[in-house]
């Protein structure tokens, strides 16, 4: 019996069949959207932050007034509300597999 080896030689290299390259880019693009998404709520509610501050009357600073405008529920509960489901969309958006 004998034994079989397997010899190559500098012009044999390369001419075996190549494996298919792997894409080992992590993000697809459906990642991409969602981040996009996420992007889109946090500016958002960064917008929706906005607006006069607290010594403000039609727009010139007057320190004898005080404009109630800033404890709105749009500034306090509903802007805020944006930035944080943003950042959970862009923890997703991170996590998601392809």
């Amino acid at each position: 019996m004998s034994k079989k080896t397997n010899k190559f030689t500098a012009s044999d290299f390369g001419k075996g069949e190549e494996a298919p390259q792997e894409n080992t880019f992590y993000f697809g693009q459906q990642n991409f959207k969602w981040m996009l998404i996420g992007l889109a709520f946090i500016a958002g509610g960064f917008l929706l932050m906005m607006g006069p501050d607290a010594n403000t009357v039609d727009g010139k600073f007057d320190p004898n007034s005080w404009n109630d405008g800033i404890f709105s529920i749009r500034r306090i509960r509903i802007a805020p509300l944006f930035v944080v489901i943003g950042f959970a969309i862009e923890v997703y958006a991170i996590l998601k597999r392809k």
